[in-house]
């Protein structure tokens, strides 16, 4: 049973831990030609791109994306150029940084990414694809639409439902979750991104988190 939590109801909590554990991929993490780190508000996407990369899983990274109306405040200068500092605070080398700083969302952290690493002469066969934990999914679907000749395998920083909903705050969290879910049901009738099972019970909790008003990330649909 999900922990129970002050800042929301135990039944709403049990539904945003269906959703946490459904948008995440739990693949196991091997080497890849390149780490590509999609830009966010996440700091723990450089910080995990890192940690990869000293482990020796890739020997170069990507940091990729521009700004959005959540990052311009706390990233002025562009999601991929702060994270290419806060890499190398960590201890990644600048030569084994390429940024791409001009995509705005998850497919054109895909493609663009992909036309730097080919400008720069990279032979890529795999991507170890770095992302917030919840948007897992998404990211692997979007990539396979883009990108569909490579092999991919998703990562995040590791750490529980509970522990990111203290991170960034419990509303926020869950309308997240609730929005990549109609993401990656809406998505792929838009061409954005492949289809994707998507199981009953997680549709089921999708909506019951969305008539509790877990809703400011939905899209009209």
């Amino acid at each position: 049973m999900a922990q129970q939590r002050p800042d929301i109801s135990q039944a709403a909590w049990e539904d945003a831990q269906l959703l946490w554990d459904y948008h995440q991929m739990h693949h196991e993490i091997r080497p890849c030609s390149v780490i590509i780190g999609l830009g966010s508000h996440d700091l723990g996407v450089a910080t995990t791109s890192a940690q990869l990369y000293r482990q020796g899983f890739a020997p170069l990274v990507v940091f990729s994306g521009a700004n959005s109306p959540t990052t311009s405040g706390r990233f002025p200068r562009g999601e991929a150029v702060h994270y290419r500092e806060h890499a190398m605070m960590l201890g990644v080398p600048s030569s084994a940084i390429l940024l791409e700083p001009r995509a705005t969302n998850t497919a054109e952290n895909l493609s663009l990414s992909r036309e730097v690493l080919a400008a720069a002469e990279v032979p890529v066969s795999s991507v170890l694809l770095v992302s917030k934990p919840y948007e897992q999914r998404r990211s692997f679907a979007t990539a396979m639409k883009i990108w569909p000749d490579v092999e991919i395998v998703c990562a995040s920083e590791p750490m529980s439902l509970s522990e990111y909903a203290n991170k960034i705050g419990t509303k926020t969290v869950v309308d997240m979750l609730v929005g990549t879910l109609q993401r990656l049901v809406e998505y792929p009738k838009r061409g954005f991104i492949i289809s994707q099972e998507v199981p009953a019970t997680a549709v089921s909790a999708y909506e019951r988190l969305r008539a509790c008003g877990f809703d400011s990330r939905v899209i009209p649909s």
